[in-house]
């Protein structure tokens, strides 16, 4: 069934993978976004229209871009806030969520698919960042009129994600790298299964009303996760894991350093480990994905030298008599 798609959030790393998969299916794909003559490279996907507009702020610009609609996909969500208060986090992951509701029942958009967090929860989570995206998620389920699903990963990795990119910059410039929390465990999961999740979910109703954890089919420490990328680099790194009392010194410290590269609620957010009881079994037995490991994707980016290398190799091997 083709379907026409209002993406909130489109134009950022996980929305462009979600476009390219949701128009490579024949649906129809609208994007809201405060600067579209940033983000022209996604006219190409053929029938994806772009608009310009605020929906954080402008409820005028929700409402339009919801014209037309049978579905509304949101995945916006901030990371960092200015001040330690929790009030921001609410305004983009609860308060806008309920006026996104509001406009789509306004609009008779009835189908709901929502990006939460893994261990989101309002009233037990460790952090302002995964209470609000718990609340925000209980809204979403809440609602009336409303055919929801939502999607809890854990950190999510792939071409010109925030987070295997970030350490790899770090890792470049830096032969000392102080890592807080380095016991903190993970299971990356792959952009493209993370994709693959929203866009099978769309003609299964037996998906509406649930909340599914997605995990990758390994877990790690950040310490092994930052190991090996270095080894995925060439790089001689010395990292040096630090205690709770240095990791929220240093949280403390860099939430002032412009971009916050980690902050004291990131800090929090790290005292509950992101991975999943069950390990990679939704995306497996629910939605027939295999994931993908880190060391399957990961080089690919990172050193897509490293692709000319055995392309070479192969050459030169082919030629021997």
């Amino acid at each position: 069934m083709q379907h026409s798609i209002c993406i909130f959030g489109g134009t950022g790393f996980v929305g462009r993978h979600l476009a390219r998969a949701l128009t490579a299916r024949g649906h129809r794909v609208c994007i809201p976004s405060r600067r579209p003559e940033r983000h022209r490279d996604l006219r190409v996907f053929p029938g994806l229209k772009l608009i310009e507009g605020d929906v954080v702020h402008d409820g005028f610009v929700m409402r339009k871009a919801l014209e037309g609609c049978d579905t509304a996909i949101n995945l916006i969500g901030i990371l960092n806030e200015k001040r330690d208060t929790g009030k921001e986090f609410h305004a983009i992951h609860v308060a806008l969520v309920e006026r996104m509701l509001n406009a789509c029942r306004e609009k008779r958009v009835s189908r709901f698919l929502h990006m939460s967090a893994l261990h989101a929860d309002a009233a037990q989570g460790s952090s302002y960042y995964l209470r609000s995206k718990g609340e925000g998620e209980n809204r979403v389920h809440s609602a009336t009129g409303i055919e929801a699903t939502s999607f809890r990963p854990s950190v999510i990795f792939g071409r010109d994600d925030h987070f295997t990119n970030r350490f790899a910059d770090l890792l470049r410039k830096a032969p000392v790298l102080p890592l807080a929390c380095a016991d903190s465990r993970f299971a990356p999961v792959h952009v493209e299964d993370v994709v693959q999740a929203f866009v099978r979910s769309l003609d299964r109703p037996a998906t509406i009303g649930q909340r599914y954890d997605l995990c990758g089919p390994r877990e790690y420490t950040l310490r092994e996760i930052v190991e090996y990328l270095a080894r995925v680099l060439e790089l001689k790194r010395i990292i040096i894991g630090l205690g709770p009392t240095l990791s929220k010194l240093q949280a403390a410290i860099l939430q002032h350093v412009p971009g916050k590269p980690f902050t004291l609620d990131n800090f929090r957010s790290l005292q509950t480990d992101s991975v999943c009881p069950e390990g990679d079994a939704v995306l497996r037995e629910v939605f027939g994905i295999e994931p993908a490991p880190m060391e399957a994707v990961v080089p690919l980016y990172l050193r897509p030298d490293t692709l000319r290398e055995h392309y070479t190799r192969w050459r030169r091997t082919a030629r021997r008599p």
